[in-house]
């Protein structure tokens, strides 16, 4: 499968294969962040060697979700649910739960990242794409 975001995820091999992790990062203050990146750190400033890629579980809990209906953008479809999450290793980040849900569901609930396929190149290769679905 080809990955829209591939600098965003990988999935490990072996124990827990196919729960991606997601690409961070660590400031030598102790501070994580996703996505990696090098501008500086949120909470202290250093830049340069004080800010290391980290892989980041793709385990976490839900902070927060809003089920769309109506979408301007002709290119995303809906129904489908936004929703923040807390992961594991400290970050929240925004993204799309896996499937659309009427449920309701509830903040602090176990979620873990998944990777969906959204489309197909012009050569037939799936497109797949970083998302979050409820841990059963």
């Amino acid at each position: 499968m080809q990955a829209l975001k591939p600098h965003l995820y990988t999935v490990p091999d072996g124990a827990g294969a196919g729960v991606p992790q997601l690409r961070g990062g660590r400031c030598s203050c102790g501070y994580v962040f996703f996505p990696m990146q090098t501008y500086g750190c949120e909470v202290c400033g250093r830049t340069g060697e004080a800010l290391q890629p980290a892989l980041l579980s793709g385990q976490g809990a839900l902070v927060a979700s809003a089920r769309v209906l109506l979408h301007a953008n002709k290119d995303r479809t809906p129904p489908f649910v936004v929703v923040s999450v807390k992961l594991a290793d400290g970050p929240v980040v925004r993204t799309l739960l896996a499937q659309d849900t009427a449920e309701r569901l509830t903040v602090g609930q176990p979620v873990q990242a998944c990777l969906v396929e959204v489309g197909r190149t012009e050569t037939g290769d799936a497109i797949v794409d970083l998302r979050f679905s409820p841990k059963h």
